[in-house]
């Protein structure tokens, strides 16, 4: 009986082991069904979310988006026919690691015989809004190992509306991807309260950020400084961990550099050089020391500002390293004579954390507040993004249709396009994709020379001498001239000794400045 009685208990007690057992993983499944879910919805939604960005931003910013990267891509795939470098490629002070990705694509293209003009423009766009949708994921999901549910997704609806990182996140800049491998980087990043931190793969990325834009150190200087303070074992950090990535970066793209110049180049060494020891940045302008806290931080976080003030008092402890991190980049950047908002782009996710946490800590108030947000944001993302210079992109479409008359034979001259227009306002052949002949006022800086004025700068100055001594003759006159609508008054006389004649009449912007019109024409010679 007694052993009857045992094995009815064992048995009891293994029924009751199964059950548990299969208890806890009807729970697991339970509980893991939701996280991923959770993981496919916040993919599905920021991917959808990136590339209706992508289609929605139709307008120029600066020239390095395609000067510095869709310029250079396409003439290392389609160099035998036809392409340009700008000067800062001839100095070997700009990297090829960058284009290269861009490159890849247009190689695919070309290889599988369906290299179109829309798919050079807007696939490199298209990879770029994927990389910044995976960069989003990852910002939300280090925000829920930081903070709870709910401040979480404040935050992460302050990053989403954003109107700053909806006109800039889908461009081809470096800054862009300067600002996604950081977002990235961050997420890998030892943040206090951080359980998905690795050095191995946030320094990987921080070094790749450092190859594409070299200025990125600036941003993560102070965070690699905190990392090494915080470490316990830091010998084993730098030998195991600073050093092998550093060097393995260098020697990776040096070698890519070296590959594509054709000859040893150490981009790196000249950029510093250029930039600094002779300050060729200033050639491009310069602006007050006070520009970033007068004016470029305060656009770049947009109608957000509030909350980051009000996070900065709330969150100030928890989050120094990030606040470091922001001021010490506004500091360093404020130093330097050239500036410009997209400079500072990159600190803007670290920005965000303090919104979110200002946001959420509202608690009643907080969805009027995050109305109000989101329209503030809403008119400045749609205005620049579809409407704001818009014309330098929208007169390349326009000539598009000369490629035809280029490869048909015909009476009518082969096309010759002269932009008349401060030096790179305009894509160049990545938007054309055709060999015909272009050209366009060059204005490398000074590099030296004696008595030096750039071609623009000329032409500017005495516009219908430029052009006497430029063209001669007759015969070697361009058939087409791309201007600005302020300059035709001032070649007027040219125009019509030449039989020039307008044929077409774009609008570029609301808000003209300078040489930079608010429309562009066009003139055939007939």
């Amino acid at each position: 009986m007694e052993n009857l009685r045992s094995r009815l208990k064992f048995g009891s007690k293994v029924e009751d082991v199964k059950l548990r057992r299969r208890k806890s993983q009807l729970y697991s499944r339970q509980e893991e069904s939701p996280l991923n879910i959770g993981v496919l919805s916040v993919t599905v939604f920021c991917v959808v979310f990136r590339l209706i960005n992508c289609l929605l931003v139709q307008t120029s910013f600066v020239p390095d988006e395609y000067w510095q990267s869709l310029e250079v891509s396409h003439r290392m795939v389609f160099k035998l026919t036809y392409g340009y470098l700008t000067w800062e490629w001839k100095a070997g002070i700009r990297g090829f690691s960058y284009p290269l990705l861009f490159a890849f694509l247009y190689k695919i293209l070309q290889f599988i015989s369906y290299d179109s003009v829309q798919l050079l423009i807007w696939l490199p766009r298209i990879l770029q809004s994927l990389l910044a949708s995976f960069a989003d994921v990852k910002f939300f999901f280090l925000l829920q190992t930081l903070e709870n549910q709910d401040v979480a997704r404040w935050t992460f609806f302050c990053h989403m509306c954003s109107w700053f990182t909806w006109f800039c996140c889908t461009r081809t800049l470096t800054n862009s991807m300067e600002a996604t491998i950081t977002t990235l980087a961050l997420s890998y990043f030892p943040l206090p309260g951080s359980k998905t931190h690795s050095s191995k793969k946030y320094l990987a990325l921080v070094a790749l950020a450092v190859i594409i834009r070299p200025t990125a150190v600036i941003v993560w200087f102070p965070l690699l400084l905190y990392h090494f303070w915080q470490e316990d074992n830091k010998l084993r950090l730098i030998t195991h961990h600073y050093i092998p990535t550093g060097t393995l970066a260098v020697v990776t793209s040096t070698a890519i550099d070296c590959f594509f110049y054709e000859k040893w180049t150490p981009v790196q060494f000249n950029f510093l050089k250029f930039n600094i020891l002779h300050g060729v940045a200033d050639f491009y302008g310069s602006h007050p020391w006070h520009w970033y806290l007068t004016q470029g931080f305060a656009v770049v976080i947009g109608p957000h500002l509030p909350l980051f003030l009000h996070g900065c008092m709330l969150a100030f402890k928890r989050y120094k390293i990030l606040l470091a991190a922001v001021v010490w980049t506004i500091a360093v950047y404020s130093v330097l004579p050239h500036k410009e908002f997209r400079f500072i782009y990159p600190v803007l996710p670290f920005c965000m954390v303090f919104c979110g946490i200002s946001l959420a800590h509202l608690k009643s108030w907080r969805r009027p507040a995050a109305a109000v947000l989101l329209s503030a944001n809403l008119i400045p993302a749609l205005y620049t993004g579809l409407i704001h210079q818009r014309g330098t992109l929208d007169v390349m479409n326009h000539l598009q249709p000369l490629c035809d008359v280029g490869n048909v034979s015909t009476t009518r001259p082969q096309p010759d396009v002269f932009f008349l227009m401060p030096c790179h306002s305009t894509p160049f052949y990545s938007h054309i994709h055709c060999p015909i002949k272009m050209r366009f006022l060059e204005c490398p800086p000074d590099l030296g020379e004696e008595a030096y004025v750039d071609e623009a700068e000329r032409f500017y100055e005495e516009p219908l001498l430029w052009f006497r001594t430029s063209f001669p003759y007759k015969s070697s006159l361009p058939t087409h001239l791309i201007m600005f609508d302020v300059l035709e008054k001032e070649i007027s006389v040219f125009l019509e000794g030449n039989n020039f004649v307008r044929a077409a009449k774009i609008f570029h912007t609301h808000f003209p400045e300078g040489r930079v019109g608010g429309s562009i024409f066009i003139y055939e010679r007939h």
